[in-house]
Order: C-alpha cells, then sequence, then structure tokens
C-alpha cells in the first residue's frame, strides 16, 4: 500500500536503496507521445548522486532501461515500465544500523510498523526511491508540453539563512543549471555552496526551501471539495523523503496581510481573457486553476544521517551513541530540485487528462469562464 499515486496518470515506484534496482510503471499515459530515453536520462542525471561536489559521492549513472511502452520513439498506450538497476551500493557501511535506530530516520518507525525493515541504506525510505518518480515526471512534463505548453522549473531559493531573490515569471532552467546548487542567483549561489562543503566537513547538514513554478497551467485543472489542484499538489511534493512544509502562493507570509492587500484583482488584457494583476493565489482560486503561473514551496530538512556521534537506542531498547557512515548528502536541497519538479508535473498532468475526460469539447485554453 501506499505505493501508487494518481487517477488517470497513475504511478507506481518499487525497489530499494541497496537492492537490485528501482523504477516505476506507469499506467495510462497517452499513445503517441515522442520521448526518448535521453529525455528522461535527462531529468535522471539532475537527480542522481555524486555529480557534484556537495552531493553524496556514490556513484551511480543511474542509466534507465525502458522495459515496455514506447515503441519507436513513441508512448504506445500500454504501461510503460522504467528500471534503474543499484550499481554502487556499500551495504557493509550500514552494519551499525542492524540495530541501532538513526534520529529522525525512519528506521525506528519502519519496525514499529512492520515488524521488520531494511537497514541497508533505508530500503524503501531511501530518496533513491525518487528514480521513479523523476522518470515519470519527464514523460508527465512532455505530455504537459506538447498538449498544453506548459512550462515546470524549481531552483533552490533558500539554503539555511541563505535566500535568494528569484523572480518565477522569467527564471529559466538554464539559469537553475548554471551551478551546482540549483539556485538561479548566481552571487547567492557561491555563498549556499560554500556553506553547504563547510558543513559537510565537519559531518554535519542543513536543509532550505525549493520553489518551483509551473507556467503556461490551463485554466479549469482540478477539482472541488477533496480533489482541489493545491491540495493534491500538496500531497505529492510532502510525499518526498526529507519535506517538512509546504506553502503555495503567499503562503504563510500572506497571513499578514488584510483582505484588501492579498486579494488578487482581476483585469481583461488585450486578448480578452481574465487576468489578475498579482499572484498570491499563486495560480489557483477555489481549488482550480485561474490560468498565472501556478507558484509553491516546499520545505526539506537536514539530512537525517550525518556522520556527527549521536544518541540514540536500539531495537532492543538499550541507549547508545551512533556516528553513521555512509554517504549521504551535507544538503537535499541541489537534488531535489527535479524531484518538486516530477511531483508537480504528474499531479498536472492527471488533472490535464482528468479535465479533458470530464470537460469534453470545452477547450483547455478558453479565454473566459
Amino acid at each position: 500500500m501506499g505505493n501508487t499515486f494518481g487517477h488517470l496518470f497513475r504511478i507506481t515506484t518499487f525497489g530499494e536503496s541497496h537492492g537490485g534496482g528501482v523504477g516505476v510503471t506507469i499506467d495510462g499515459c497517452p499513445p503517441l507521445v515522442e520521448i526518448s530515453p535521453e529525455e528522461i536520462q535527462f531529468e535522471l542525471d539532475r537527480r542522481r548522486p555524486g555529480q557534484s561536489k556537495i552531493t553524496t559521492p556514490r556513484k551511480e549513472t543511474d542509466t534507465c532501461e525502458v522495459l515496455s511502452g514506447i515503441f519507436d520513439g513513441k508512448t504506445t498506450g500500454t504501461p510503460i515500465s522504467i528500471l534503474v538497476r543499484n550499481k554502487d551500493a556499500r551495504s557493509q557501511d550500514y552494519s551499525e544500523m542492524v540495530t541501532a535506530y538513526r534520529p529522525s530516520h525512519a528506521d525506528a518507525t519502519y519496525d514499529a510498523k512492520y515488524g521488520i525493515r531494511n537497514y541497508q541504506g533505508g530500503g524503501r525510505s531511501s530518496a533513491r526511491e525518487t528514480i521513479g518518480r523523476v522518470a515519470a515526471g519527464a514523460i508527465a512534463k512532455k505530455i504537459l508540453k506538447e498538449i498544453a505548453g506548459v512550462e515546470i522549473v524549481g531552483y533552490v531559493k533558500r539554503i539555511q539563512h541563505l535566500e535568494a531573490d528569484i523572480d518565477p515569471a522569467t527564471v529559466t532552467l538554464e539559469q537553475v543549471e548554471s551551478n551546482i546548487v540549483r539556485c538561479p542567483n548566481s552571487e547567492t549561489a557561491q555563498t549556499m555552496i560554500d556553506t553547504i562543503e563547510a558543513v559537510g566537513r565537519e559531518g554535519d547538514s542543513i536543509g532550505g526551501v525549493v520553489e518551483c513554478v509551473a507556467r503556461n497551467v490551463p485554466r479549469g485543472l482540478g477539482m472541488p471539495v477533496f480533489d482541489k489542484l493545491e491540495a493534491d499538489l500538496a500531497k505529492a511534493v510532502m510525499s518526498l523523503p526529507a519535506t517538512k512544509g509546504f506553502e503555495f502562493g503567499s503562503g504563510f507570509a500572506g497571513t499578514t496581510l488584510k483582505g484588501s492587500e492579498h486579494n488578487d484583482e482581476f483585469y481583461t488584457d488585450g486578448t480578452g481573457a481574465i487576468r489578475t494583476r498579482t499572484n498570491r493565489s499563486g495560480g489557483v482560486q477555489g481549488g482550480i486553476s485561474n490560468g498565472e503561473p501556478i507558484v509553491l514551496r516546499a520545505a526539506f530538512k537536514p539530512t537525517a544521517t550525518i556522520r556527527k556521534e549521536q544518541n540514540t537506542v536500539t531495537n532492543t531498547k538499550e541507549e547508545t551513541v551512533l556516528a553513521a557512515r555512509g554517504r549521504h548528502d551535507p544538503c537535499v536541497l541541489p537534488r531535489a530540485v527535479p524531484m518538486v519538479e516530477a511531483m508537480v508535473a504528474l499531479v498536472l498532468c492527471d488533472h490535464l487528462l482528468r479535465q479533458r475526460g470530464q470537460c469534453g469539447a470545452v477547450e483547455l485554453r478558453q479565454a473566459s469562464v
């Protein structure tokens, strides 16, 4: 249970951090979508370990193998299965964790739930599980781009106390990928890199915030009440490992404003489309997209597994001290960016297909309600 996500565009991820491999099965993908292994690999390369000096040194190429569902460069409409084999697992690094629980990790809760756990790399609780999400997200991005021209860009907004000034309306993928921390503000990015390196040398970790914008989202995506668009986005993003907070639009800062200051006033642009002068709603009103850019933020905690000694207990309830070995990111934020983008893409793609199925001939880009 809990390994499947989505309604019409539906994914199931499988595999464990130190098993034979990880991957995803995608069901409900429309046929004739042009997608190549290289496009999927591009996204996986952004997520993979060992890509820079501020990420885990685990060396994995994360090469994707498309087992089914794509033929002659196009989707067939049948289930798509993608596998990435594990190559550089060092299970011996986790010998202390056979009995000792890592503080703030899933070790103790998995034991409490299942009575058994895979201590090697955390098993299913490892962020390596997100490979399947990112692979599926690459296909969802392609569908969104082809059908509606949607563009999704995520980036590191904040590392610990260092916050970058970034305009979601204009930020580009090229700017994000211009440095290893994936912060499009080059000056702040270098300070972030220096901070992550210093913390890593101490055997510690830090967290931060990823911001993500989806532009050209059609009006009308989302369902009333329980399937509101921002609610589904919140669940999707908060299902990522290490997430501890979610904001949409003005977020918590909006609570300091009066209604007269917070409301997004309407106007009609030159094409006759209804627009809002501001976007404190974050592109969604009443749980339904309004055509403005969707803007959200996710808070990621410091990596739980660190080399510093910490007090903990064993599975026999004996107190002990643990200094974890293994290879872990001193800050998950740079590699979390494609993960956030993927989850946003999966939700928007699913809602786009649901909207087409529900509304039939209603144009997704209609200029007015």
